[in-house]
């Protein structure tokens, strides 16, 4: 049999350790608990912009709503500031108006082409847009944005040819 002594050393080393492991783990589980308390998000309010208030109001959209970095753009199509069709029967004009009235909303934000991340075109005749597309590399001069093209049977009126929808990520 082993001495009373040797008994109570390693019962005293056997607390030792536990009392030390506990205190670890008690150490361990505060850290945890104050990082926790760090991780806090705050809702981002929605900034939203009209372009031509009267015709938006009377369709029911906002042209552009910025979240954070993140800027979402209603389809552009070529109309006057009244609502009315324009550069009817051409495509590439309208392809131009669409990009005139998507760059005012882009200055709006203090945005540029170079900040488009995601391009949709909806087109009701997708072999014109191919042949006039060439017209985008002046818009987009260092690089082309994701995007969709998608030919439907018709757009928001009859005399629409083309609507362009962005999104845009703006670093801060």
């Amino acid at each position: 049999m082993k001495k009373p002594s040797d008994r109570l050393t390693l019962l005293a080393i056997l607390f030792a350790f536990a009392f030390v492991f506990q205190s670890c783990e008690q150490t361990q589980k505060v850290e945890t608990k104050e990082v926790e308390k760090e991780v806090i998000i705050a809702p981002e309010k929605p900034e939203y912009f009209l372009l031509r208030p009267e015709v938006e109001k009377a369709y029911g959209y906002s042209h552009a709503v910025k979240i954070g970095n993140s800027i979402k753009i209603s389809g552009a199509v070529s109309m006057d500031d009244e609502g009315n069709p324009t550069a009817i029967g051409d495509i590439e004009q309208q392809m131009k108006n669409c990009y005139a009235d998507l760059e005012k909303i882009l200055k709006h934000f203090d945005c540029t082409f170079n900040d488009v991340v995601k391009e949709d075109i909806f087109t009701t005749d997708m072999a014109l847009m191919l042949e006039k597309s060439a017209y985008r590399a002046e818009i987009y001069k260092n690089r082309f944005p994701t995007g969709s093209w998608l030919e439907v049977k018709g757009l928001a009126l009859p005399e629409f040819m083309v609507e362009i929808e962005l999104e845009v990520h703006k670093s801060k």
